[in-house]
């Protein structure tokens, strides 16, 4: 029986999405975005897509008239917004699926939720999405041969090819650069051999690792996030290590470190822009003439004059004279877009993704212990979809499918822990070809 499907949001994840739904079900989709081109470009005339052009911020009668005539909602708005999504599907006895991290607003609809006989999924993405799916798999099938999980280390990252990794800054965006930056700013809290640990956000690069992918080489990881929260979410107890991070290449966490010194990722002051040059902006926030710029940065950094990081702003332009095209912005913002004119990728270039699991298990009837490895490595598609938008979407498409279809009877607000997703899920992407490659290591008395 076809059903209706509104999809909120038409970003740079959107479009595997889109197409799962139009090869792989019978279901109808309504795109709903304030720039209709966006839908249609995704919709490339199928007879089952629609473009509806809703301000799903400012319109809340179109976006209530929208939800009620939906059979589910899937909304890749940026996560805080996802609560007004939420509160209009209640009312309308709607299913949600978002890729984000459920937020405390979200998870106070949870009997509400389930009074209602309605699923709220969320982070059904890759980080976060995959990453829960695949940890409850190496968790259910050390416990089902009698281990006990006493650590958990998982690294996540969205980066250039090998060959695509051609500026500076060793990265570029495959997805929004302002929540990039924003994920940035969080706190971090993990346990490490037995220690908590609280990371504040202006800390969080200090705490930076290396990170050893097979295949690949070396790479830097810093903590993401609340790692603690999710040894209740796993029902993980005794554990000595459980930390999640993000991978990212080679001098990143020094240079973001800086960048974040020099109030780059500040919100709260906003700057007049018209007619200022990045230099003159760079300037203004330090708090000095357009000649002392450099001086200022290597001052107060306690770094040379043609520091890296000052090599890597350089090629960014906020020490020249190009015209920022804003009008108000704070430096967040600022740098967000500029970041988003020169961190792009060309046509025709990959991205890549990389999750990595370390898992300890101890078998105590057997006295060993073991290191189990769980990597995907996943690469976009030249002039297709990326590997971004392949395993954020897809996970969210399969998962809509499967409550659309009635297999699934959970109700609430949830993430993607339970084998009743994570089984058909992980298969599923495996037939799409987003797999997993497995290794073990012995660990000595």
């Amino acid at each position: 029986m076809k059903k209706k499907v509104l999809l909120l949001g038409a970003g740079l994840v959107a479009k595997p999405l889109v197409r799962y739904f139009f090869e792989k079900t019978g279901h109808e989709v309504i795109i709903a975005t304030r720039t209709v081109k966006k839908a249609d470009d995704l919709i490339e005339g199928h007879p089952r897509g629609r473009a509806l052009a809703l301000d799903a911020l400012a319109d809340a009668g179109g976006l209530k008239k929208a939800v009620q005539e939906a059979d589910l909602v899937i909304s890749l708005l940026p996560a805080v917004h996802h609560l007004i999504v939420a509160e209009q599907c209640l009312e309308a006895g709607k299913p949600l699926v978002t890729t984000s991290y459920v937020s405390p607003g979200m998870a106070a609809l949870h009997d509400e939720a389930r009074q209602a006989g309605l699923l709220f999924l969320n982070e059904m993405g890759l980080d976060p999405g995959i990453d829960h799916m695949t940890a409850m798999k190496l968790f259910d099938e050390a416990a089902g041969k009698g281990g006990r999980i006493t650590g958990f280390i998982s690294y996540c990252g969205g980066l250039p090819a090998p060959e695509a990794n051609t500026n500076p800054f060793g990265y570029k965006f495959s997805w929004s650069p302002r929540a990039v930056l924003l994920a940035a700013k969080r706190p971090a809290h993990f346990l490490r051999d037995g220690k908590e640990v609280k990371v504040s956000s202006e800390d969080l690069f200090l705490n930076c690792e290396k990170v050893v992918i097979p295949g690949l080489g070396e790479f830097e990881g810093y903590p993401n996030r609340d790692s603690m929260s999710y040894l209740a979410t796993y029902n993980l107890t005794g554990m000595k290590t459980m930390f999640r991070g993000t991978l990212r290449n080679k001098t990143h966490c020094e240079s973001w470190k800086q960048i974040v010194d020099l109030g780059l990722l500040d919100e709260e002051k906003l700057h007049d822009l018209p007619g200022k040059t990045y230099r003159q902006f760079m300037a203004e926030l330090l708090g000095v003439t357009e000649e002392h710029v450099e001086k200022e940065m290597a001052s107060r950094l306690k770094i040379s004059k043609d520091s890296l990081l000052i090599q890597k702003l350089e090629w960014l332009g906020f020490l020249g004279s190009d015209m920022i095209p804003l009008q108000e912005a704070c430096a967040l913002d600022v740098l967000s877009h500029r970041l988003n004119e020169k961190l792009k990728y060309e046509k025709g270039e990959r991205d890549m993704v990389v999750l990595q699991h370390e898992v300890t298990v101890e078998y105590p009837s057997e006295k060993r212990s073991e290191r189990r490895f769980s990597t995907l490595i996943d690469y976009g598609i030249p002039h297709g979809d990326s590997a971004m938008a392949r395993t954020v979407s897809l996970p969210a498409a399969i998962a809509s499918r499967m409550i659309l279809d009635g297999e699934v009877s959970l109700t609430g607000v949830h993430i993607p822990v339970q084998k009743e997703f994570y089984e058909p899920v992980l298969a599923e992407l495996q037939d799409l070809g987003i797999l997993f490659e497995e290794r073990t290591a012995e660990l000595l008395a």
